[in-house]
């Protein structure tokens, strides 16, 4: 919260997962969120605490994270910008920095979060300059049944039985209010917004289907996963390298920010 010497800030985030555990700080291992609040923490000289949208998981990236932090009113976003961008790991790069409203929180006035999952189905996918960040699958996927699972997903739902976890404090229940495929310079690229998501709920989610599309498993599963039939079970989870935190929406478009500073655009990797 902002007093009279300290301002909160709003940082919009990409990452390379690979070489990280996930974005939460853990004992002992190499965090998206460790190496950030240690850049925030030699650039105020003092612990600076982060505040993340959500997390991810190990191996998994980020093209438009949102995380928060109160820093020095000496601070403006245009140089934090450059200083943070100057000493964080080349993994990490931050594309904004905004002034943020008074008791802004990632998290919690996050109102959707849209996720890419990308599939690569041809041979050059296997490239070192493509497989860390798709699912490198040499196969044949039928196009209709993919939309046609996605199609079943959009409205709320329990999806307990795409999660590892459940959250029982909170519920199993999500709004989607968008899921669908298109085509991917080298396969395809699945997209799903929602109000929340369960613990690698879209990766379950993209196993199942892609099991659909190559006829392993009938279309009907989804619907009868979806109400829950305790007959069934999902696929295995499609893997981390594929999935990206893409975009997380606030009210009014405004994230509770302003006096907004981007840094030149930066594309994910193709």
């Amino acid at each position: 919260m902002e007093t009279g010497n300290t301002i909160r800030l709003r940082l919009t985030l990409h990452y390379d997962g690979s070489d990280f555990h996930g974005w939460q700080i853990q004992p002992g291992q190499r965090t998206v969120q460790g190496e950030l609040q240690a850049a925030l923490s030699r650039l105020a000289d003092r612990p600076r605490n982060v505040v993340g949208s959500g997390r991810t998981d190990t191996g998994v990236h980020a093209t438009g994270q949102v995380a928060s932090v109160d820093m020095s009113s000496s601070w403006t976003p245009a140089d934090l910008l450059r200083s943070l961008n100057a000493v964080l790991p080349s993994d990490i790069w931050v594309q904004s920095v905004r002034r943020a409203a008074p008791g802004f929180h990632p998290r919690y006035d996050a109102v959707a979060r849209t996720y890419t999952y990308r599939i690569g189905t041809g041979p050059e996918a296997a490239s070192p300059f493509h497989a860390p960040w798709c699912w490198a699958l040499p196969c044949t996927l039928d196009r209709r049944l993919l939309d046609l699972g996605a199609r079943a997903l959009v409205g709320k739902h329990s999806f307990r039985a795409f999660a590892k976890s459940g959250q029982p404090e909170r519920g199993d229940l999500c709004s989607v209010s968008a899921a669908g495929w298109s085509e991917w310079s080298l396969g395809f690229r699945f997209d799903i917004t929602a109000d929340r998501y369960l613990h690698r709920m879209v990766r379950y989610l993209v196993g199942t289907l892609v099991d659909v599309a190559r006829l392993r498993r009938p279309l009907d599963d989804v619907a009868e996963l979806l109400e829950l039939d305790r007959s069934l079970e999902c696929s295995p989870p499609a893997p981390p390298q594929g999935l990206f935190l893409a975009r997380v929406e606030y009210p009014n478009d405004a994230a509770g920010a302003h006096d907004s500073q981007p840094s030149e655009r930066r594309t994910a990797p193709a």
